[in-house]
């Protein structure tokens, strides 16, 4: 993986709230309005926040009627595991 495509990821990962999404996305998929129900935000910031961590496509999203489902992109996360993981092996 690219470090400009890690560096994406981690400026997404810099905000604690999108941050908090993250590992709330790590016990599994999650509709908009559960994720909302922890964050003392309105629908709209939930949204950009959600935009940001798809536009690093570290997470994904669907839509079943009006409500969206979110989730972590697996491949994503391994990679950003794997680039960690050898960073050090890499220099």
């Amino acid at each position: 993986m690219k470090e400009e495509s890690i560096a994406i990821i981690c400026k997404a990962l810099g905000d604690h709230n999108r941050l908090k999404i993250v590992k709330m996305l790590s016990q599994g998929e999650l509709c908009a309005c559960n994720i909302l129900e922890y964050f003392k935000f309105t629908q709209p910031t939930l949204s950009h926040h959600m935009k940001v961590l798809c536009d690093c496509q570290l997470v994904s999203a669907r839509k079943e009627g009006k409500w969206s489902y979110y989730q972590l992109n697996p491949a994503m996360v391994s990679e950003v595991q794997n680039f960690f993981n050898n960073m050090g092996s890499e220099l």
